[in-house]
């Protein structure tokens, strides 16, 4: 596997960005602007087209990280930047009103591209919101019929972003997980 691209995915300040800062082997390339819609209220920037970084694993592999934008009104990028991957990071925000929502427009909206590939969950803002829990995620999961890895992370911490990405990758190909350091 010469060319692995992970695209993570998620609401606005679901931690997209934060979360490849996090984790790249190198300064990642972002596409900030200033937020000019009620997005300015939650932060002043936002990603409008992409984040790009990349995480270096055992025998030279790469892997390639790209980060959409969070708002519907950019979602051309969203077909564009799944072309080619070979999962799904989905991130979401706790601290939003019904992030279950969140979860269920994003799980539909990228449905052609998880069934032919994988996802993982993560859920961020959980120190700032403790409900619901990762277990009512799981509960949604099961009433949804799928069984995804969901994890409560902090998108600044690398440790935390790369068990997201190793419980991916081995959803993907056990064998392939072991490579990745």
């Amino acid at each position: 596997m010469s060319h692995n691209k992970i695209i993570f995915t998620g609401p606005v300040g679901a931690g997209k960005t934060t979360a490849i800062s996090a984790i790249s082997d190198e300064i990642p390339v972002t596409t900030e602007a200033l937020a000019s819609d009620f997005i300015k209220l939650k932060k002043p920037e936002t990603t409008v087209a992409m984040d790009y970084g990349i995480i270096r694993v055992n025998g030279g592999e790469k892997i390639h990280l790209y980060g959409t934008p969070g708002q519907e009104r950019f979602d051309f990028m969203w077909d564009i930047l799944t072309h080619g991957g070979i999962g799904l990071i989905l991130l979401l925000d706790n601290t939003r009103a019904d992030p279950f929502i969140d979860m269920k427009f994003f799980l539909n909206t990228f449905n052609s591209f998880i069934r032919r590939t994988k996802v993982a969950i993560g859920v961020t803002q959980t120190d700032l919101s403790q409900t619901p829990s990762i277990e009512c995620y799981r509960e949604q999961l099961d009433k949804l019929g799928v069984n995804f890895p969901v994890f409560s992370i902090d998108a600044r911490k690398k440790n935390d972003v790369s068990m997201l990405v190793q419980s991916l990758l081995y959803s993907l190909d056990p064998v392939f997980e072991e490579n990745y350091k």
